[in-house]
């Protein structure tokens, strides 16, 4: 299936109105308890198929977004209930927030991650965003420039454990769930081939000094990332603050006990994802 092309048009042509605009308003107020997303998920629900595959553009987590829902749960997430969208892990990166940050996000898909942290960081803070998936890279770098955020820049490429090409899975049901790995039956229809590098050939064609946090969620391809990282990259760009993806059935090895190796203590399990610290 051959993805949709993306609506660019100025911000502000699809604002949502009427039915969908309350609908929205109910679920970003219901709470986080169990009947509270219980009326959430419902209304939700009500409100995709009322979309038709539309976009929407909304404020999100304290930045404006153009949000494609209709096949990516992320999205989806960021228009109808963003304070359901990794409360825990958003919560602890502010928490730990300086105003000169140096932030990776990879897999950073349309951008939740990234335009939270330029929104709550400083004009001296240095965000990358990688995301290799030409459709979603589009809708990351429109997210971007909407804002006018100078402290981001996107890079169109895989990270992986070599540079060079590699083959992407696509899940045409959820493009968030894409992977270098086939990580369930929708993956096995579509693929692409897209250019990858190393994490430490990225940090170091930026020329970073450290990193103070990091983010990454490539739906099981974690330990291609980080093993090979940890092997070459200087203690210097270790992370201080590592969020990754919580998916040990799909790793090749052990990746939470090689973060232990490496001196890495684990703050939280979320669900999702696990949140690691080191000293």
């Amino acid at each position: 299936m051959k993805p949709a092309a993306n609506d660019l048009t100025s911000f502000g042509q699809f604002r949502p109105r009427g039915l969908v605009a309350r609908l929205i308003a109910l679920t970003r107020r219901s709470s986080n308890g169990w009947l509270g997303k219980r009326r959430a998920f419902l209304l939700r629900s009500l409100g995709l198929k009322m979309l038709h595959g539309r976009p929407m553009d909304v404020e999100s987590l304290g930045t404006r977004m153009r949000l494609f829902p209709a096949r990516n749960n992320s999205e989806k997430k960021l228009l109808f209930t963003p304070q359901y969208f990794d409360e825990d892990e958003r919560a602890y990166l502010l928490a730990n927030m300086r105003d000169d940050i140096v932030f990776v996000d990879i897999g950073a898909d349309v951008g939740g991650y990234c335009l939270f942290v330029a929104a709550h960081a400083g004009p001296r803070a240095r965000i990358l965003a990688i995301e290799p998936q030409p459709d979603i890279f589009e809708r990351l770098i429109y997210n971007i420039r909407v804002n006018a955020f100078s402290t981001i820049k996107a890079i169109a490429c895989a990270v992986a454990d070599r540079t060079g090409p590699v083959t992407l899975f696509v899940n045409p049901m959820n493009s968030g769930e894409t992977s270098m790995r086939i990580v369930n039956a929708h993956a096995r229809g579509r693929h692409i081939e897209v250019q990858a590098k190393s994490l430490l050939s990225l940090l170091a064609d930026e020329a970073f000094d450290r990193v103070d946090a990091m983010k990454i969620d490539v739906e099981g391809a974690e330990d291609l990332i980080v093993e090979p990282f940890f092997e070459h990259a200087p203690p210097a760009l270790w992370p201080t603050v590592l969020i990754v993806e919580d998916a040990p059935a799909r790793w090749g090895i052990d990746l939470e006990a090689l973060l232990r190796q490496r001196g890495y203590g684990l703050v939280r399990r979320t669900g999702t994802n696990l949140i690691y610290r080191r000293p």
